[in-house]
């Protein structure tokens, strides 16, 4: 029976994880739709808007979107946007980045940006 259970416990727990997963990209989706959209597309065609394109984004350098003006808070920084830099910064931009231009009070709820950031990551190599 213990036998049994190991196997069918290890199944339950990755569909799990793939439905949460799945999950958390259709919120990551539906949170840029309604909370980033109007400044950032993800289109690489569609190019800049308000806000840089954020298509390629993960592991891209701050300030760094060729053709985009950034303020100055954002165009001198030497770090790349990890998820655990894109993290800190989605919780309060204006306090992370004192300076920035982006108008955005962040996302308090940590599953909140960890599904924008999946969704982010969903796109990185896809147009």
């Amino acid at each position: 029976m213990i036998k049994l259970a190991a196997p069918l416990c290890a199944a339950l727990l990755a569909t799990t994880s793939n439905v949460y997963a799945e999950a958390s990209l259709e919120r990551g989706q539906m949170l840029f739709q309604t909370k980033c959209s109007i400044c950032h597309s993800v289109v690489t065609a569609e190019g800049h808007s308000v806000g840089p394109n954020l298509n390629g984004v993960i592991n891209r350098k701050i300030g760094s979107a060729e053709g985009f003006t950034y303020s100055a808070a954002m165009s001198g920084q030497p770090e790349t946007w990890t998820e655990e830099r894109l993290d800190a910064f989605l919780t309060s931009p204006a306090s992370d980045l004192p300076g920035t231009a982006m108008p955005f009070s962040g996302l308090k709820k940590a599953e909140d940006r960890q599904a924008l950031i999946l969704f982010l990551q969903s796109l990185t190599s896809k147009d």
